[in-house]
């Protein structure tokens, strides 16, 4: 456990949670292997629900490599501390070499923290999983360890205001039992949401949820978008994203000169 500047990290990760008064609950973390790699397949539902999950893996003494976009090594600091943390950056135009370091660090025994869904879910349902996670797993020949954190996305998610501070908002997370890569990797993906999706209903049951609540996911009587309205926002957003900029009026154009 030596690497100071994840150690500093986990001081501060700590310090944080007990400065938000936010209550963190754990279950099942006996799940997370004490040693050897292993994949940790979490939902996503907010910007911050990567610190409960290194959090859980913490609670074994164990540290989370999370993968991440590269776009981010263009900050400063953030650079520094994927240097020193083993975090490993994701070029979106060329993601075999970061795949291929993953693969490689569950081999040399580490956990890699991998988002099935890739990006934030608008309805706070699982949305449909990529197959990073599963092709990881069998080609590293390690376990993958489902993860559920649940009442981040009340503090920083797309579309709402952040809610910083000491609100005490509790947050849950869930560990469920090692999972070994089945034969095809489709088969893989199926029984992996069949395992996330049943440990993440059972944690919203034991979760009071007010009705009518913009975070509360549509199914349990909230108002957040189905899985059907936010893949429709999703696909608008990466719509706008990809069109060419739009240029201004007296700028380039024909009637110009």
């Amino acid at each position: 456990m030596a690497e100071p500047v994840f150690r500093a990290l986990e001081i501060v990760a700590r310090v944080v949670v007990a400065a938000s008064g936010s209550p963190l609950s754990f279950s099942g973390v006996e799940h997370i292997p004490a040693h050897g790699g292993a994949v940790i397949a979490i939902n996503h539902t907010s910007y911050v629900d990567f610190l409960p999950a290194a959090l859980a893996t913490y609670q074994r003494r164990r540290r989370l490599r999370f993968m991440i976009k590269a776009e981010m090594q263009q900050v400063k600091l953030v650079n520094y501390l994927i240097k020193h943390t083993k975090t490993i950056p994701v070029d979106r135009s060329a993601g075999a070499d970061a795949y291929a370091v993953a693969v490689q660090r569950l081999r040399e025994g580490e956990l890699v923290g991998v988002y099935p869904e890739a990006t934030i879910s608008r309805s706070f349902e699982l949305k449909p999983f990529k197959t990073g996670a599963a092709r990881m797993a069998a080609e590293a020949r390690v376990p993958i360890i489902p993860l559920i954190v649940w009442g981040a996305h009340r503090i920083w998610t797309k579309d709402h205001p952040k809610n910083l501070g000491r609100k005490k908002i509790p947050i849950a997370v869930a560990v469920g039992a090692p999972m070994c890569a089945a034969e095809g990797v489709e088969q893989t993906n199926a029984a992996l949401r069949e395992s996330m999706t049943a440990l993440l209903h059972r944690v919203q049951q034991e979760y009071p949820h007010p009705p009518g609540v913009w975070w509360v996911p549509h199914r349990l009587g909230g108002s957040a978008p189905t899985l059907a309205e936010a893949a429709r926002m999703d696909a608008a957003e990466f719509a706008a994203r990809a069109a060419p900029p739009q240029q201004s009026p007296g700028r380039g154009g024909l009637d110009e000169g």
